[in-house]
C-alpha cells in the first residue's frame, strides 16, 4: 500500500468526492468502433448535480464493461468521472464472489444455514480480491482528494475502503452510505471473526455512518458493540431515501409510458382490479410467495376470479450466478402454474413480464389498484415509495413490514409478514375492497411520505452532515 506521505504529495483538487461501484455512465462499442455513453440515474447522481458544476466534485468508479474498459483505455470519459479499470477476475470476485454473494445473504439474512455458508480456501481467496478492489478504490480517493475533501462512500461493495482511506489521507472527511439492511449481530457473527472485524473496523474509519432506517442503524452500533467494543469516534445517521416526485410525474406521462397503458389495458382487460408488482428477481424480493399468496386469494375468494389481474415485472437480476437463475425459472413457472390452473379464454390471472422496461413500469404504476411489495428484507424499496406518487386513482399498498420503507409508509399500508402467504392473500383482499375515497386519501398520504427526502435533498443532507 503506497504511504501517507506518497498520498500526501499527488493531492488531487477534488473537493467532493463519490466512490460507488457502479458510475453515472456507461459506454459501450458499436460496430464502427465509435464509443457511445449512456447516462444512469438515482439519488446519488441527482445530488452531485444540486451541488452545482463549481463545487469540483469527482465520481470514482468501476469500469464494469468491455465498452468501459474500452473509455479508459481511450482516455475518453466524461468530465468529474474517474473510472478504475480493475481486473476483471479482481472485480468478478469481489463483486459476485463476496459483495452479492456473502454480504448481501449475510445483510438480508438469505442463507440456508444447513447448507451454507461454507467459509472455505476459496473463500479467502476470493477475499483477498474484495481487498484488493477495496484498496484500489481508497488510492484512488486519496490521489483525487483535495486537501480537508469530502468523500462519500457508497454501499456494501465499498466497506473496507473508509479504513483503508483513513490511512492514506488522515486530513479528509470520509461519510460511509448503506443502502441494504444491516445485519443484527446474531446473524453477523456467523462471518468468521477476523473478516466480521475487518469489516467493521473499515466502515469505522468513516467520520460518518448513514444508514436508510433506524433499524439499520441500531443493528450496526450494536454488532459494533458486541464485537469491537463500540462506533470510537464515528458518528452514525439516518436518511430515508425518497423518490422524485418531479421526474416521476413528468416521466410518467411522456408518449412511450400511454402506449404501453394502452398495451396493459388490453392485457388487464376492461372493468378488472389490477394488483401491480415491479421487481428485480433479486432472492430478498420474495417474487414467489407473492404469487403465492395472489393463488391463495383466488381460492380464498373465488369471487375475485375473472375480476382481478396479477400485472407482475419480474426483471432477471444477476443472472451469472446460479440460484438467481433458478429462481428467476421458479417465478415463471408458477405463473403459468397459476394460468393454467385458473385462466379463463378471456381471462389470464398474472401478466407476468421479464424483460426490463421503465416506460412499461411507469405504465403499471399509474395503472394499479393495489401495489404489492413484499420482500423478505428490503434496505429501503422504492417501489414501494414511487407507485403511490404515480397511480392515477391513488392505489393501496401491501408491504412487508421487513422493507425499510416500512417505516415510513407503514401507518397507511397494508402490513404483512413476508412469509405468511395467508397473511399476504388476506391483505390483498382488503386492499381490492377498500372504498375508493379511502384509497385515494390513504395514497394521498403514503405520497407525502414517500417524497419527504427526495434524491437531491438526501445526499446533500448527508454532505452537510459531514462538514458538522
Amino acid at each position: 500500500m503506497a504511504s501517507t506521505q506518497d498520498a500526501q504529495d499527488a493531492r488531487g483538487a477534488a473537493r467532493v468526492l463519490v466512490a460507488s461501484n457502479r458510475g453515472p455512465v456507461s459506454y459501450e462499442v458499436r460496430e464502427d468502433g465509435s464509443l457511445h455513453s449512456k447516462r444512469g440515474g438515482g439519488g446519488v447522481v441527482s445530488g452531485l448535480s444540486a451541488i452545482g458544476p463549481d463545487a469540483g466534485a469527482l465520481w470514482v468508479c468501476s469500469a464494469l464493461s468491455d465498452g468501459d474498459r474500452e473509455a479508459v483505455r481511450r482516455g475518453a470519459g466524461e468530465d468529474g468521472v474517474l473510472m478504475l479499470d480493475i481486473p476483471a477476475d479482481v472485480h468478478a470476485d469481489a463483486y459476485n464472489g463476496i459483495a452479492n454473494s456473502v454480504l448481501w445473504f449475510v445483510h438480508h439474512m438469505l442463507y440456508q444455514t444447513p447448507l451454507e455458508p461454507v467459509f472455505d480456501a476459496e473463500f479467502r481467496r476470493q477475499w483477498a480480491s474484495y481487498e484488493t478492489y477495496n484498496r484500489a478504490f481508497a488510492r484512488a480517493l486519496a490521489g483525487q482528494a483535495a486537501p480537508g475533501a469530502a468523500v462519500l462512500v457508497q454501499d456494501y461493495h465499498l466497506c473496507l475502503v473508509p479504513g483503508m482511506l483513513r490511512e492514506l489521507r488522515p486530513d479528509v472527511r470520509i461519510g460511509h452510505f448503506s443502502h441494504t439492511p444491516w445485519a443484527p449481530p446474531e446473524y453477523f457473527r456467523m462471518l468468521p471473526d477476523d473478516i466480521r472485524s475487518q469489516l467493521l473496523w473499515g466502515m469505522l474509519g468513516a467520520d460518518r455512518l448513514g444508514f436508510l432506517t433506524r433499524r439499520w442503524a441500531d443493528a450496526f452500533e450494536a454488532c459494533a458493540e458486541r464485537f469491537v467494543g463500540g462506533l470510537g469516534g464515528t458518528r452514525v445517521g439516518v436518511h430515508g431515501l425518497g423518490a422524485d416526485a418531479d421526474f416521476l410525474r413528468a416521466r410518467a406521462h411522456q408518449a412511450d409510458v400511454a402506449e404501453r397503458m394502452a398495451v396493459l389495458k388490453g392485457e388487464i382487460g376492461e372493468g378488472r382490479k389490477a394488483i401491480v408488482r415491479v421487481d428485480r428477481t433479486e432472492l430478498s424480493k420474495n417474487i414467489v410467495r407473492g404469487l403465492l399468496a395472489y393463488r391463495q386469494l383466488l381460492d380464498d375468494h373465488p369471487e375475485w376470479r375473472e375480476r382481478v389481474v396479477h400485472v407482475a415485472f419480474a426483471y432477471p437480476s444477476r443472472q451469472d450466478l446460479a440460484v438467481y437463475r433458478d429462481y428467476t425459472a421458479e417465478v415463471q413457472r408458477l405463473a403459468t402454474e397459476i394460468n393454467s390452473r385458473y385462466g379463463t379464454p378471456g381471462w389470464t390471472p398474472v401478466v407476468l413480464h421479464v424483460k426490463d422496461d421503465f416506460a412499461r413500469s411507469l405504465a403499471a404504476y399509474r395503472l394499479a389498484d393495489v401495489a404489492l411489495v413484499n420482500p423478505i428484507r428490503d434496505g429501503m424499496n422504492l417501489v414501494a415509495k414511487e407507485v403511490p406518487v404515480v397511480s392515477d386513482e391513488g392505489c393501496a399498498l401491501v408491504l412487508s413490514r421487513e422493507a425499510g420503507a416500512f417505516e415510513e409508509l407503514g401507518e397507511d399500508a397494508f402490513a404483512v409478514n413476508p412469509y405468511d402467504v395467508i397473511d399476504t392473500a388476506r391483505a390483498l383482499h382488503e386492499a381490492l375492497t377498500m372504498r375508493p375515497e379511502e384509497r385515494a386519501e390513504r395514497s394521498k398520504r403514503l405520497a407525502a411520505a414517500a417524497t419527504a427526502l427526495p434524491p437531491a435533498q438526501w445526499f446533500l443532507d448527508q454532505l452537510h452532515a459531514l462538514d458538522r
